[in-house]
C-alpha cells in the first residue's frame, strides 16, 4: 500500500514553526510526517522561524503530541553529508544521535545522502572508502536500534548508480536501503522512473517532488539536487515522470509513504495532495 506523508522542510522557506507545518500537514487529512533535525539548539528554530526538531528534545513527548494529531513519522531527515572527512568528524556522529532519536519516537527509517559538490582533493575511490567507514559506524547503531538507513540521491556521489551499487553492495545489509527522490534526480539529468527501477529492490521511502520549467531549464544536468520545488506536486515539468514512477510501484505491489516536497503553501500544498491522491488510490 502507497501512502502519503508530508516534509515539514516545506514550511522552511516561509519560515513557519514545526507545529504550523504539523497542522497543515494534519489539516489535509496526511498521516505521516518527516522532518529534518539540529544536533543541539537554534534559536532560529527555538523562536518558531525553522520546521525542524532539536535533538535534545523529548521524543516521547514529541511522540504522543503527533499521535494527537493523528500522525505518525514515517522517517526523520538526518541528512548532513556522510560522505567525506566531514562527514567522518560530523556527519557520524549526527546520524547515530538521529537513529537514537528515531527508535524512541518509533520512526522506522533515517535518510541519509551526501553534499552538494564533489570534494575537493579526494579522487572518487577515497571517497568511497571513507564512505564505507562512516556508514559502518552508523549501520552498527542501526542494527542495535532496529532503525533503517536510506540512501537519499542528493549529490554527485549518491546520484552516481555505480557508486550507489557499490555501497549497497559493500554492506549487502537489510538496514542500509534506498530513498527516491523524483526532483533530485530529474535534476541530476537522469529519468525518475529508470533510476527507481534501477534501485527498486532496495526502495524503503520516497520524497516526491516536481520541478519548476525555469529551474529545469537552469539547472538540469548542471546541479544534482534542490532544496526545495516552488511549484505544486503535478504543476512541473517532472509531473509526468511522477505519474510513472507511481504507477510501476503499484504494479510491482511496493508498500511504503510518499513523502510531499514542496513550497508549504496551503495552495501548493493542496494542489500537491489532489495531483497525487488519485494516483496512489488502490495501490
Amino acid at each position: 500500500m502507497i501512502e502519503l506523508g508530508f516534509h515539514t522542510d516545506n514550511w522552511r522557506p516561509l519560515s513557519k514553526s514545526f507545529e504550523f507545518a504539523v497542522e497543515r500537514g494534519a489539516a489535509l487529512g496526511l498521516k505521516h510526517v518527516e522532518f529534518a533535525v539540529i544536533n543541539g539548539q537554534d534559536f532560529i528554530q527555538e523562536m518558531g522561524y525553522d520546521p525542524a526538531i532539536s535533538l535534545q528534545s523529548n521524543p516521547r513527548a514529541l511522540r504522543r503530541y503527533l499521535e494527537s494529531k493523528g500522525l505518525s513519522v514515517s522517517q526523520i531527515d538526518g541528512s548532513y553529508p556522510l560522505m567525506g572527512p566531514k562527514g567522518s568528524a560530523f556527519g557520524v556522529h549526527y546520524v547515530q544521535q538521529t537513529i537514537r532519536f528515531a527508535a524512541e519516537l518509533g520512526c522506522p527509517i533515517v535518510d541519509t545522502t551526501d553534499g552538494a559538490v564533489e570534494i575537493t582533493g579526494l579522487s572518487r575511490e577515497e571517497v568511497f572508502r571513507i564512505t564505507c567507514d562512516n556508514y559502518r559506524q552508523c549501520l552498527s547503531w542501526a542494527e542495535d536500534y532496529n532503525v533503517i538507513l536510506a540512501v537519499e540521491p542528493h549529490g554527485p556521489y549518491t546520484n552516481d548508480p555505480e557508486f550507489l551499487h557499490r555501497l549497497f553492495d559493500y554492506f549487502q545489509s537489510e538496514y542500509l536501503r534506498f530513498n527516491l527522490d523524483t526532483g533530485n534526480t530529474y535534476i541530476a539529468g537522469h529519468d525518475p522512473l529508470e533510476f527507481c527501477k534501477e534501485f527498486r529492490t532496495y526502495l524503503v521511502h520516497c520524497h516526491i517532488k516536481d520541478v519548476s520549467e525555469s529551474l529545469a531549464a537552469a539547472a538540469r544536468g548542471h546541479d544534482t539536487g534542490i532544496g526545495t520545488s516552488f511549484v505544486p506536486v503535478g504543476g512541473g515539468v517532472n509531473a509526468e515522470n511522477i505519474k510513472r514512477v507511481i504507477q510501476y510501484l503499484k504494479e510491482t505491489n511496493w508498500s511504503g509513504v510518499m513523502s510531499i516536497e514542496c513550497y508549504g503553501t496551503d495552495e501548493f500544498m493542496q494542489a500537491s495532495v489532489d495531483f497525487l491522491r488519485p494516483l496512489v488510490a488502490d495501490s
